[in-house]
């Protein structure tokens, strides 16, 4: 059936149209000339109608002398029509590739807009990563620099630590000396008054007879104990000051024992902290790696895409070709 309102009468306008300009009403003269409208097969029929009706009219009014010629204008225009169908088959065949190879470019064109806007996606996610990598590695040398700095404050907090246990220690030794000392003169004041008192049991007797002597010794005696107890007070003084440094050494020792166990809890964070930038450092190179190695992947299937775009736009040129060639102008035969 005819389409979009196609009839006899049309195609029969047309072809008059197309002979009054002195051309060959073919089927694609036809359907041009209806303003692209109509079937090819059933332009065909109603041309063949037409031609056979025009026929059959010329041989019923022509003399019988001219039936001869006119049979074989008739076989003529019946091989051209012969002609004509493997040729509008083809032109169909055509219009069917045609339009499923632009069908497959217009999706080979999607897909490749599709990966470009992957591939620009992944792109700034890679220079977003490599920011991210740059100020982690910054971060990293900072950490590394302030935790070079900690070392160095640490090493000086030991020295300082060391210095004060050496005092401490040196003051520990002369306490101890002095404590020596004094139990020594004690022990040897009681070891002198016991045998002051054992001479004295021995000399009882003859402490009449020595007595003025006893009393000048018991004053020199008296001298000397006030002189020991002088001395003894003496280090009395300087034990109770050598306490008071003990103790203030040991509160600075105390301060200094906490401040280096905050500072130990510090480096042990601060390499806490470097651990986790090495991790996620090392993690963000991987990704990098992984991101590259797709980039590379989506590259080639791009490549391997523009690649069949080319052999299709080389098919689609050749198939117009071929329909040029085939469609090409036929020269009539002389009736």
């Amino acid at each position: 059936m005819a389409r979009g309102g196609i009839n006899k009468a049309v195609v029969q306008t047309a072809r008059l149209a197309i002979l009054a300009r002195g051309e060959n009403p073919s089927i694609d003269a036809v359907r041009i000339e209806m303003g692209n409208t109509g079937s090819k097969t059933t332009i065909h029929r109603y041309l063949k109608e037409l031609d056979d009706s025009e026929t059959r009219l010329t041989i019923t009014e022509a003399p019988i002398d001219d039936e001869l010629g006119e049979l074989v204008a008739r076989l003529a225009q019946r091989l051209k029509e012969k002609a004509q169908e493997p040729i509008d088959l083809a032109l169909a065949q055509f219009e069917q590739q045609k339009t499923a190879l632009l069908a497959q470019l217009e999706t080979l064109e999607e897909a490749h807009g599709q990966l470009k806007q992957q591939f620009d996606i992944q792109a700034s996610a890679l220079a977003e990563e490599s920011a991210a990598l740059q100020t982690t590695t910054t971060s990293l040398q900072t950490e590394q620099t302030r935790n070079a700095g900690l070392s160095q404050a640490c090493s000086d907090y030991e020295l300082r630590i060391k210095d004060k246990d050496e005092q401490i220690r040196s003051l520990e030794e002369k306490h101890l000396h002095a404590r020596d000392a004094l139990e020594h003169y004690r022990n040897a004041i009681k070891d002198q008054r016991e045998q002051e008192q054992r001479r004295h049991e021995g000399q009882l007797q003859q402490v009449q007879a020595e007595l003025r002597q006893a009393q000048q010794s018991a004053l020199v005696r008296q001298d000397e104990i006030t002189q020991l107890h002088r001395d003894n007070e003496r280090l009395l003084i300087e034990h109770r000051v050598t306490a008071k440094e003990l103790t203030a050494l040991q509160e600075q020792t105390r301060k200094d024992q906490a401040l280096q166990l905050k500072l130990s809890e510090q480096v042990s964070q601060i390499d806490s902290e470097r651990t986790l930038l090495q991790e996620r450092l090392r993690v963000a190179v991987l990704e990098s790696q992984s991101r590259q190695e797709s980039l590379a992947t989506h590259q080639q299937a791009n490549k391997a895409l523009e690649l069949d775009l080319i052999k299709a736009q080389a098919s689609i040129e050749a198939l117009r070709l071929a329909a040029v060639v085939a469609t090409a102008p036929e020269q009539t035969p002389p009736a």
